[in-house]
């Protein structure tokens, strides 16, 4: 076998260690060293320390030269520069920060008070339950950007809430679903970060970028929730009368300076510094995870129990997240160095593509890989391949990443492997079947793919933002 057949049965072996369950970071690094012992290996170097063995040299002596001679490898010295390369790249230093921020504000109760004071706000609008929990959803998505943890505590909120309202199952679920994973989009978003890191791309550019479509997804959530809820009304009954209780409107007031602002003020001004070059990501990440604090201290909710477990949650995402890095770093070395990455070009190039059929291949193919892998393994394994490619298509790096960010919503929704639907089963009540949740996902998959649609059709919405704030 040549080199660059070798490339392409390690990417195999790897997609079917993966099917087989075994964990990703660690069969990356396996494959990357295993792989790279061969592709780096060099026989003079080993021979020269073979040949410093001495008849008489002692047993020791001997089994330490051995050692030597066989660590003699550069894939053990690449491993090393790949993991020192991770630990001091200041884009990933605002992923810890930006959890810690998620994590308190999830502890702090400030959700469940957003979603009461929305629910008594939208009472008069159809569906007011739904719109509530969407938009609750959005602002603790954003704040947390965490699929599983938005998904969890507000299927512990909202569904009890909208099932005693008599809303339809398959409804009520997939507005929880649909609206756990608009953090992975709207900035300040860990996936954006991690693409960034992945390709180089401005994360600033990209927060810009990936706002207006984030905006655009989230309303075209809303028009469906509130056009279904009209022309069903069985779906989303209206409240009965004395259900939502009448909150004088000083009150109400109060309710949502108390509620909704704080949450918006710390998402606003996290986002707003990085927008306007007042804080760099990891500066203004310090400065959320600072806010979510002080937030957790003023709503009385922060204990050493609650910060015990967002410290010990954050430090267990953030070290999946970097051995990820680790892992694929080295995996694709050895996987360019052998001549996979050419070889696979050169396939794309013999297909004679358009922009356009290569963009719609190239996510087509990121929405396949969604069935079985989470979001973080796609962006740091596979979208590097697709990168390189993007040149020869005349294809903005900044304009992709927006438009895989969109994918990506998809591969929490898509039966049989939508994450988000499994999320919800596990605290959702026993009369809420997985079948009916999985119903309740597909309307908002025609929801993104029109907003790709939109975003392909009308590029400004992606290069709008970014082009009147930094030229």
């Amino acid at each position: 076998m040549t080199d660059p057949q070798i490339a392409i049965a390690m990417l195999g072996i790897f997609i079917f260690l993966v099917f087989l369950g075994f964990p990703i970071a660690f069969t990356l690094m396996a494959m990357g060293i295993g792989f790279g012992y061969y592709a780096y290996f060099d026989p003079s170097r080993m021979w020269r320390t073979y040949n410093r063995l001495a008849e008489d040299a002692s047993i020791f002596e001997q089994i330490r030269l051995w050692i030597d001679g066989f660590f003699t490898n550069r894939i053990f010295d690449l491993f090393v520069n790949q993991t020192y390369t991770v630990m001091s790249n200041e884009v990933l230093t605002a992923i810890p920060l930006f959890l810690f921020m998620g994590y308190i504000v999830e502890r702090a109760n400030i959700v469940e008070r957003l979603f009461t004071t929305l629910n008594i706000a939208a009472k008069n609008i159809p569906g007011s339950l739904g719109v509530a929990a969407l938009i609750t959803c959005m602002f603790f998505a954003t704040a947390t950007g965490i699929v599983g943890a938005v998904v969890t505590l507000m299927g512990l909120l909202a569904l009890p809430a909208m099932l005693r309202a008599r809303y339809d199952h398959s409804f009520a679920s997939g507005i929880i679903c649909a609206g756990g994973t608009l953090g992975i989009l709207i900035p300040p978003s860990i996936m954006l970060i991690v693409y960034a890191a992945a390709s180089g791309v401005s994360i600033v550019r990209l927060y810009a970028a990936a706002l207006l479509p984030g905006l655009l997804l989230t309303g075209l959530y809303l028009i469906y929730v509130v056009s279904r809820s009209i022309a069903q009304p069985h779906v989303a009954p209206k409240p009965a009368p004395g259900e939502i209780p009448e909150v004088p409107l000083g009150k109400l007031l109060v309710m949502v300076f108390t509620s909704f602002v704080p949450l918006a003020f710390l998402i606003l001004s996290v986002l707003g510094s990085i927008l306007f070059g007042l804080a760099t990501p990891t500066e203004a990440a310090s400065i959320g995870a600072l806010g979510g604090l002080f937030l957790a201290v003023v709503y009385r909710a922060l204990t050493w129990q609650r910060l015990r477990e967002s410290v010990y949650l954050t430090v267990r995402t953030t070290a999946m997240v970097c051995w990820l890095f680790v892992g694929s770093y080295t995996f694709s070395s050895v996987f360019s160095y052998l001549g996979g990455e050419n070889l696979i070009a050169h396939f794309v190039e013999g297909l004679d593509l358009s922009p356009v059929t290569f963009l719609i291949l190239a996510q087509l193919i990121i929405f396949l890989l969604g069935w079985p892998l989470e979001w973080s393994e796609i962006i740091i394994i596979f979208v590097p391949i697709f990168l390189p490619l993007l040149d020869q298509f005349g294809v903005d790096p900044l304009f992709f990443g927006v438009l895989v960010a969109l994918n990506l919503q998809t591969s929490f929704l898509t039966p049989p492997m939508a994450m988000s639907a499994y999320y919800l089963k596990g605290i959702a009540p026993a009369q809420v079947k997985l079948t009916e949740i999985f119903k309740g996902c597909m309307p908002y998959l025609v929801m993104v793919i029109i907003a790709m649609v939109l975003v392909y059709v009308f590029p400004q919405i992606v290069f709008w933002l970014p082009g009147l704030v930094y030229g």
